[in-house]
C-alpha cells in the first residue's frame, strides 16, 4: 500500500468513517425528496397562477364585449389559452361552452388502456406523495349535469366575487387546473389537463432516481471501503489471536499495521505486544521450570546420598559428618523453595498491586536498622546517607521495593571482606530516584554483569557457608525494579580500588 493510500485508509478515526457512510445515503435521499417536492409545488403554483391570470383576462374581455359578440370572443380566448371555457348564467345553468365550437382541446385518458409503464409511473407518484405527506387531491370527473353547483370553485367565486383556482387529479393522475372568475352576474370557468406538468415532474423524478442509484452505488463502494479498512484487518488480528490461543505455533506473527494511526492500528499493536509479552512469559516459565528442576536435583541427590550412607556407615565421626551434610541440604532446600516461591509470585503480585507514593528514605533506614541486628551480617559495616524527607519518593509497592533493595544489600554484604563497608545512598536526580549500593568486594567481571541477574546464577565467595544463597536474589530484585518501570545495573566502583556498585533508577513521583 502506498503512503498516500495508507494515510487515506488508516488515519481517519473509525467513528467518523462509519458515521459518514451510514449518513451519506440518507442525506442524499432526503435532499432529493425535498428538492423534488419543492420543485413540484413551485411548478403547481406557477400553473395555478397562469390559469388565474387567464381567467381574470377572459373575464375582463367578456365583460367589455357586447353580448352579441361574446361567442366569437369566447372562441378566440379558448384557442389562445388552450383551455375549455364555460360560461354559467345567473341561475347556474351552462350558457356557453367553447368545446361546442372548437372541439375538445384536451382528452382525459383512461388508465386501463395505457401500457404497464404508465401504471408503474402512477405507483411511483402515489409512493412519492405518501413519502412527502402530500395532501391528496380530489378526482376530476366531468359532471353529468354540467351546472355551476357541480364546480366548487365556481360557487366560491360567485360568493366572494374573486377569482378562485383549484387543481384535481385526472383518472391517469395528471393534474386538471381550473379557475373561476365572476363576469358581472355570470361565472366564467376555465379548465385544462396539463400533461406537460406531469412529464416535467416525472422527468425530475427520473433524475432523482439516477442520483439515488449513484448514491446506492457510492454506498456499496464505501461499504467495501469499510470492509477493506476495518473488517479485513480485524479478521487478520482475530486469526492471529486465535492461533496464539491455540498455542500450536511457537512463533505467531500478529500484524502490527505500522502505517495506521487509528483505532485498528492501536489494536493491532496492542495485540502484537500482548502476544509477544505472553510468549516471553511462557518462555520464562518454561526456563524457570527447567532451572527449578535442575536446582532441586542437586540438594536432593546430596541428601539421598547422605541418608543412604547413614545406613551403611558404622563410624560415629563419619555418621556425624553425613548428618551435617543432610542438615545443610535440608536448609538449602528450604531456602531454595522459599526463593522459588518468591520468584514465582513476584510478577503476579506486581501485576495486581496498587502503586502508592513511597518515600524511600525512611524505608531504607528501617531496612538498614534491621540488618544491624542480623547475625548474617557478620562484621560488615553498613552506612546509609539518608536523603531529605519526601525527596526520594516513587510510586510503587513498598513491600516489593523493600525486598529488591534488601536483596542487593544482602549480595553486597556477602561479598564484603572482613570489616568491609557497604555504603547505601538514595537521592532524586531530575525525574528519577537513584539508589546506590556500594561494597568493597572483588567487583563483578564485565562479562558477567548481565548474567548475575539471571535466575539460579550464583558465583559465591569460597568462604561463604554452603547453601546460604540460591542465585535468585538478584533476579527477584531485577523483576521488582522492572515491574516499577525502573532499571538496575552493576558497575565497578570509580571511587575505590575495588568493589561493585549496584544502581537502581526508578521514576520519581511528584509530591504536593
Amino acid at each position: 500500500m502506498s503512503k498516500r493510500r495508507a494515510i487515506w485508509f488508516g488515519q481517519l478515526p473509525l467513528t467518523r468513517r462509519i458515521f459518514a457512510v451510514n449518513l451519506l445515503t440518507i442525506v442524499l435521499l432526503a435532499c432529493g425528496v425535498l428538492y423534488l417536492d419543492a420543485f413540484r409545488n413551485q411548478l403547481s403554483e406557477e400553473r395555478l397562477g397562469l390559469i388565474h391570470r387567464e381567467a381574470d383576462m377572459s373575464a375582463s374581455v367578456l365583460a367589455a364585449t357586447p353580448p352579441a359578440a361574446r361567442d366569437s370572443v369566447l372562441l378566440s380566448l379558448a384557442k389562445s389559452t388552450g383551455s375549455r371555457i364555460r360560461l354559467f348564467g345567473p341561475d347556474g345553468s351552462l350558457r356557453k361552452d367553447s368545446w361546442k365550437a372548437t372541439g375538445p382541446t384536451y382528452t382525459l385518458r383512461d388508465p386501463t388502456t395505457q401500457k404497464w409503464n404508465k401504471d408503474a409511473a402512477r405507483a411511483l407518484d402515489r409512493g412519492f406523495n405518501a413519502l412527502v405527506g402530500a395532501k391528496p387531491l380530489d378526482d376530476f370527473v366531468e359532471p353529468a349535469d354540467d351546472r355551476l353547483k357541480a364546480w366548487s370553485e365556481g360557487l366560491h367565486a360567485k360568493a366572494t366575487g374573486q377569482t378562485v383556482t383549484k387543481v384535481r387529479n385526472a383518472p391517469d393522475l395528471t393534474p386538471v387546473f381550473s379557475a373561476a372568475a365572476p363576469v358581472g352576474d355570470q361565472i366564467i370557468l376555465l379548465t385544462t389537463n396539463d400533461r406537460d406538468f406531469t412529464r416535467i415532474v416525472r422527468s425530475q423524478r427520473r433524475s432523482l432516481f439516477v442520483a439515488m442509484g449513484i448514491a446506492v452505488l457510492l454506498s456499496v463502494l464505501l461499504s467495501f471501503f469499510l470492509a477493506r479498512t476495518i473488517a479485513r484487518p480485524l479478521r487478520r488480528i482475530s486469526l492471529a489471536a486465535h492461533r496464539v490461543r491455540l498455542g500450536r505455533a511457537r512463533e505467531v506473527k500478529v500484524p502490527r499495521l505500522p502505517s495506521r494511526n487509528d483505532e485498528i492500528g492501536l489494536l493491532a499493536r496492542a495485540v502484537s505486544d500482548m502476544s509477544q509479552s505472553l510468549r516471553h512469559r511462557m518462555d520464562n516459565i518454561e526456563h524457570f521450570a527447567a532451572d527449578v528442576t535442575h536446582e532441586l536435583k542437586n540438594p536432593l541427590a546430596s541428601l539421598r546420598s547422605a541418608l543412604d550412607g547413614l545406613d551403611r556407615v558404622e563410624d560415629p565421626e563419619l555418621k556425624s559428618k553425613l548428618l551435617a551434610v543432610a542438615k545443610d541440604d535440608v536448609v538449602r532446600l528450604d531456602r531454595l523453595i522459599g526463593d522459588i516461591s518468591e520468584a514465582a509470585r513476584t510478577d503476579a503480585e506486581l501485576a495486581r498491586a496498587r502503586f502508592e507514593p513511597v518515600d524511600l528514605g525512611p524505608v531504607i533506614e528501617q531496612l538498614v536498622q534491621g540488618w544491624e541486628h542480623r547475625r548474617e551480617k557478620g562484621d560488615a559495616r553498613i552506612a546509609f546517607a539518608r536523603p531529605r524527607k519526601a525527596t526520594a519518593v516513587v510510586l510503587g509497592d513498598a513491600s516489593r521495593l523493600v525486598r529488591a533493595i534488601d536483596n542487593i544489600i544482602d549480595n553486597a554484604i556477602s561479598f564484603s571482606p572482613a570489616g568491609g563497608l557497604v555504603e547505601i545512598a538514595a537521592a532524586r536526580v531530575g525525574d528519577t530516584v537513584r539508589i546506590r549500593v556500594d561494597d568493597e568486594g572483588p567487583g563483578v567481571p564485565e562479562d558477567a554483569r548481565e548474567a548475575i541477574f539471571n535466575r539460579f546464577h550464583s558465583v559465591r565467595p569460597e568462604e561463604e557457608h554452603f547453601g546460604r544463597h540460591t542465585g535468585l536474589g538478584l533476579a527477584i530484585a531485577r523483576a521488582i525494579v522492572e515491574g516499577h518501570d525502573g532499571e538496575i545495573d552493576v558497575q565497578d566502583r570509580d571511587d575505590a580500588p575495588s568493589g561493585a556498585r549496584f544502581t537502581i533508577l526508578l521514576p520519581a513521583a511528584e509530591v504536593a
